[in-house]
């Protein structure tokens, strides 16, 4: 269901908004929030609920990994994207899962008019990080809807 005013979202957002996404948002178009659910210190695999504005989406990134790694992404209210690189983009909406393997360059982020939340779980792995590259222009992310 898109959501285009925040006060409905927030109803349907469960786990919360968080703090403005401060440290990451040079690799973000637009405001994105971020909540984290777990204490990396006290629990090996690190989930956060990530919130994008209506059109705010990250740029495409890689999550690489010696063995294992990766990301899942529960959705969880609104809607929004979802595309790997060379393939169509897939529609997200509450209660899909999206699985992604490491070196699967991709990206993520809410519908241009509604607001949309995911749980990001990061996959245990060995010698895991991410690159984030380029940004998704406005041209792509517009021929979307």
């Amino acid at each position: 269901m898109r959501i285009a005013n925040q006060a409905q979202f927030s109803k349907e957002n469960v786990f919360g908004l968080g703090a403005p996404n401060d440290g990451y948002a040079q690799y973000f178009s637009g405001a994105s929030f971020l909540n984290p659910l777990t204490d990396p210190a006290a629990c090996p695999v690190f989930l956060a609920n990530v919130t994008f504005e209506p059109g705010c989406r990250n740029n495409r990134h890689i999550h690489h990994a010696a063995s294992g790694g990766g990301q899942l992404l529960i959705c969880t209210a609104g809607e929004g994207w979802y595309q790997e690189a060379g393939k169509p983009a897939v529609s997200l909406c509450p209660g899909m899962v999206i699985t992604i393997p490491a070196e699967v360059k991709h990206w993520h982020g809410a519908k241009a008019d509604s607001w949309f939340s995911h749980i990001a779980v990061e996959v245990p792995g060995e010698e895991t990080r991410s690159e984030w590259c380029e940004p998704v222009t406005d041209k792509e992310y517009q021929a979307l809807d």
